[in-house]
C-alpha cells in the first residue's frame, strides 16, 4: 500500500515537475541582476494608464495567492504613462499606501479610466477618488504632500531606472529575473513560471 502511494505521489507531481524543467532562460525569462533579494519576492510595475495592467490585475491576484505568504508581492507605478499625470498618480498610489487604503485607490483609479472611460485632470479629480475610498480631502491632500510620500515616489521612480522598464505591465522576481510575457500559453502557465521563479536560487 505505501509503494502505491509513494507511485501515486510521483505521477501526480510528475507534470509539475516538468513543466518547471521546461522554463528556460532566454525563453521564460531573463536575468536582470546579478544577485538575488534575500528573501522571495514579486514586483509588478504598472501603469494606471495602461489597459494590459487594468485586465492583469486578477492574474496578480492568482500569484499572490499562488506563492504564499513568505512571497512578497508588491506593486511600482511607472512614471511615463499619462505624461504629467503619471507622476501624480504616483505620488498618489504612494500616498494612498501609507493611508492603507491603496486597493481601494488603485480599484477606483483603474475603473475610472478603463470602466467608466473617464479622465483624471490634476489633484481635484484624485481628490475626488480618495474621498470614494473613505479618506477626506485635508487628509489625502497632507499625504500627497508628505515627505514619506515623496520617499516612496522616488523609490518606485528609481525601480524604474534600475530596471530599465520601457514597457508594463512587467514582472521582476526576486529582484533578478524579469518575466518574458508572451512566452506561456495560458495564466496558469504565467502563474507557475512566476512561481517557478520565486524558488530559484541560482
Amino acid at each position: 500500500m505505501k509503494k502505491f502511494f509513494a507511485i501515486f505521489v510521483a505521477l501526480v507531481l510528475l507534470p509539475l515537475s516538468i513543466q518547471a524543467a521546461d522554463f528556460e532562460e532566454g525563453k521564460h525569462y531573463t536575468v536582470v541582476k546579478e544577485t538575488a533579494t534575500a528573501k522571495p519576492e514579486v514586483l509588478e510595475f504598472f501603469s494606471f494608464y495602461c489597459p494590459h495592467c487594468f485586465k492583469f490585475e486578477p492574474l496578480m491576484a492568482q500569484i499572490e495567492a499562488k506563492v504564499g505568504d513568505n512571497v512578497e508581492v508588491s506593486k511600482n507605478h511607472v512614471n511615463f504613462l499619462g505624461k504629467e499625470m503619471g507622476a501624480q498618480l504616483t505620488t498618489a498610489y504612494a500616498a494612498a499606501d501609507l493611508l492603507d487604503v491603496k486597493e481601494k485607490v488603485a480599484s477606483l483609479i483603474f475603473d475610472r479610466l478603463h470602466t467608466q472611460k473617464k479622465a483624471i485632470n490634476g489633484e481635484k479629480d484624485i481628490l475626488a477618488i480618495f474621498e470614494k475610498a473613505g479618506i477626506s480631502n485635508p487628509e489625502a491632500k497632507g499625504a500627497m504632500a508628505s515627505f514619506p510620500a515623496a520617499g516612496i515616489a522616488s523609490q518606485m521612480k528609481r525601480n524604474t531606472e534600475t530596471f530599465k522598464i520601457r514597457g508594463v505591465p512587467a514582472i521582476i522576481v526576486n529582484g533578478k529575473y524579469q518575466v518574458i510575457n508572451n512566452s506561456v500559453k495560458s495564466t496558469d502557465e504565467f502563474v507557475e513560471l512566476v512561481d517557478f521563479l520565486t524558488k530559484k536560487t541560482d
